[in-house]
């Protein structure tokens, strides 16, 4: 019979996790008479030595499996388990034989003592068990003294694996001013290790950054909105990491992290406005029906269908000679003459145009209305066969920092006579009243004649005319819609006066105001500013700046213990950065008062004591000061009274 044997020694504990065994005698007939066939299930034996008869065949040893650790890093070779049949008297007699899968490779055996030692390292992910077979034979004759039986080696998982995120890095997109808790996605990890056996695979999730937009589900991995009312607009682009650690988040446990990428997709939730309420446009009475007048646009701050425009007529006296069409590219409204113009019948025309959203969202309707107006005078120019402007719109971009005389673009219009006479160009000053460009006279270069501020104007609506050097009568004109665009020129600052206070008892480290910024720059991936103490107070012993990289900033006490006495008022010069090419800074200070608290941090005063009574004096010793002080003030009071007196008496004696 086969029993477990016992451990050799100390060192072999970690590779002999645990030892299953079934034993017991199991008595088994075989037939072995001629033509009888061996029963299904039941083990077969041939005895070539004993007469054909019935035999009973006593099998000595069952076993079911053996259990060892993976990843054994010592030098000697790692010890198993032991075989051992009830045959053996120990005098080596008796031979071992291991085979199977690994035998020999991965397990060797002592073939006098049956140990079994595995001699290379194991790793339960690449292989979790082997099937091996043993059999003991006498070592004189090598004859069988039992039938050969299988067992199992299971290798036994230790949390040698990290969670891996296999999908990794993520890209999530969810709406902007979506309600908190909705779901954007979600994020598994994955475990090598034994997920049946302790919590070595048990995987918690946790968000390491994106807080306190997001946050993550510890048990599924499904990331939600945590913050409300997050704004396209101010900002777009997050990135989330999510760390996966085993052992179900226990302190020792593996960790992986992965990256999410989430964009805030745009909804409808700002409203169109027209930056010009009054157009000043002009067109030749020779225009034909269908041609453009001129260009209105209506600035939203969505994008794509929520920033889509639709431009009507909705009043004026000019509804039934213009109409007005949507340019999908631009989201401009384009005048076009409707019917034939006559100069000697109207000169001049009214419209009232409206630029609305077609895509509404029923739950920003409070934020409406999603339309703005804006008036259009279009003035009808007498021709007798213009010049005419090739194309017949211009659009144009420059950067608000373009210098003064720079050439913006080439505006050109030809004679459409046989006589082609010369050009003049100009620029109707109704359209630009402000005098921001000029246009040369024979070349048609349109060019800045005044520095640009996309902050005072993001957009300009000029006419180019072109006359006829022969005829100054036959005038062309065409509409040049400029876009400034942005450019970083404003320093960022506080948006108001920051005054705090920090309490004589307060501890180190700690919060005693926020602090945020405004710049009118409009930078296309939003504004990112940075937070520090100003050069001049970089050594500060009383307070340091906490940068939140988030556009705002803590103010901690650098140490403990103020006093009033001591300094009552504080001026902390913070140094304040955008992030744009160049970077631009300003200084803002922040006026910090100590005050007196109580232990809950609630101000009692802030300004400190002139003069303080001295602690010992009592309330009778005071009530007799005071006493002394009136008794006092009425003998001065009488003895003044006493004196006029005396004075007026003396005046009138003498008048007599």
């Amino acid at each position: 019979m086969w029993t477990p044997g016992r451990m050799s020694n100390a060192k072999s504990w970690l590779g002999l996790g645990m030892s299953l065994y079934f034993w017991g005698l199991m008595d088994l007939t075989t037939t072995v008479l001629s033509g009888t066939p061996t029963p299904p299930g039941k083990l077969e034996a041939l005895l070539p030595d004993k007469p054909q008869s019935h035999l009973r065949i006593k099998r000595s040893w069952v076993w079911n499996q053996f259990f060892v650790l993976e990843e054994y890093t010592g030098t000697d070779p790692l010890y198993v388990g032991k075989l051992h049949s009830d045959m053996d008297r120990g005098d080596g007699s008796i031979k071992y034989i291991l085979s199977g899968e690994g035998a020999g490779v991965v397990f060797t055996i002592d073939d006098t003592t049956g140990d079994i030692h595995a001699i290379q390292r194991l790793d339960r992910e690449e292989r979790a068990q082997y099937t091996l077979r043993a059999q003991a034979l006498d070592r004189r004759t090598g004859r069988p003294m039992e039938p050969e039986s299988e067992f199992i080696i299971k290798i036994q998982d230790i949390n040698d694996n990290e969670p891996k995120f296999l999908d990794g890095p993520y890209v999530a997109t969810v709406p902007e001013m979506s309600p908190v808790g909705t779901s954007v996605i979600q994020v598994t990890a994955t475990d090598a290790d034994d997920p049946t056996y302790g919590n070595s695979a048990r995987v918690v999730y946790s968000i390491l950054q994106g807080q306190p937009y997001f946050s993550v589900d510890s048990k599924t991995g499904v990331i939600r909105t945590a913050l409300m009312n997050m704004d396209r607009e101010a900002k777009e682009y997050y990135e989330v990491i999510i760390q996966a650690k085993d052992m179900g988040g226990q302190l020792g446990g593996l960790a992986g992290t992965t990256t999410v990428n989430i964009t805030l997709s745009d909804v409808n939730d700002n409203p169109p406005r027209f930056p010009q309420k009054h157009y000043q446009m002009s067109v030749l009475e020779s225009a034909p029906v269908s041609s453009t007048v001129g260009r209105v646009f209506a600035k939203d701050l969505d994008e794509g269908i929520n920033a889509e425009m639709k431009y009507t007529i909705v009043d004026g006296d000019g509804a039934d000679a213009f109409d007005i069409n949507t340019d999908p590219n631009f989201q401009v409204g384009i005048i076009t003459v409707k019917k034939p113009l006559s100069f000697e019948s109207k000169k001049s025309y009214t419209l009232k145009v409206e630029g609305a959203n077609p895509h509404l969202e029923m739950r920003f309707l409070n934020l409406g209305p999603f339309q703005d107006t804006t008036t259009v005078h279009i003035s009808v120019e007498d021709v007798d066969e213009p010049p005419i402007f090739e194309p017949g719109f211009y659009f144009v971009e420059v950067p608000e920092d373009v210098a003064i005389g720079t050439t913006i673009q080439i505006i050109s219009a030809k004679d459409p006579d046989v006589t082609n006479n010369s050009i003049r160009y100009s620029i109707d000053r109704s359209s630009d009243p402000g005098r921001f460009f000029y246009v040369d006279i024979t070349t048609g270069a349109l060019m800045t004649a005044r520095p640009l501020d996309r902050e005072e104007f993001s957009w300009h609506n000029i006419t180019v005319l072109a006359m006829e050097m022969n005829n100054p009568s036959q005038v062309g004109s065409v509409s040049v819609t400029i876009k400034v665009l942005d450019v970083n020129d404003n320093a960022p600052e506080f948006p108001r006066f920051y005054e705090a206070f920090v309490c004589e008892n307060a501890k180190a480290g700690q919060l005693i105001q926020t602090v945020s910024a405004v710049d009118q720059d409009d930078p296309h991936n939003g504004q990112h500013f940075h937070y520090s103490l100003a050069p001049e107070a970089a050594n500060n012993p009383n307070f340091t700046v906490r940068d939140n990289q988030d556009n705002t900033a803590r103010i901690l006490t650098r140490r403990s213990g103020f006093r009033q006495q001591e300094q009552s008022v504080f001026y902390l010069p913070i140094l304040i950065a955008d992030s744009g090419q160049p970077v631009l800074s300003s200084t803002g200070t922040l006026t910090i008062q100590v005050c007196s608290c109580d232990d809950d941090g609630q101000v009692l005063s802030c300004s400190p004591e002139a003069y303080m009574l001295p602690v010992s004096l009592s309330r009778g010793a005071l009530i007799a000061i005071l006493a002394c002080i009136f008794v006092l003030l009425v003998h001065i009071f009488k003895t003044k009274g006493i004196k006029q007196h005396s004075t007026q008496k003396w005046t009138d004696t003498k008048a007599i």
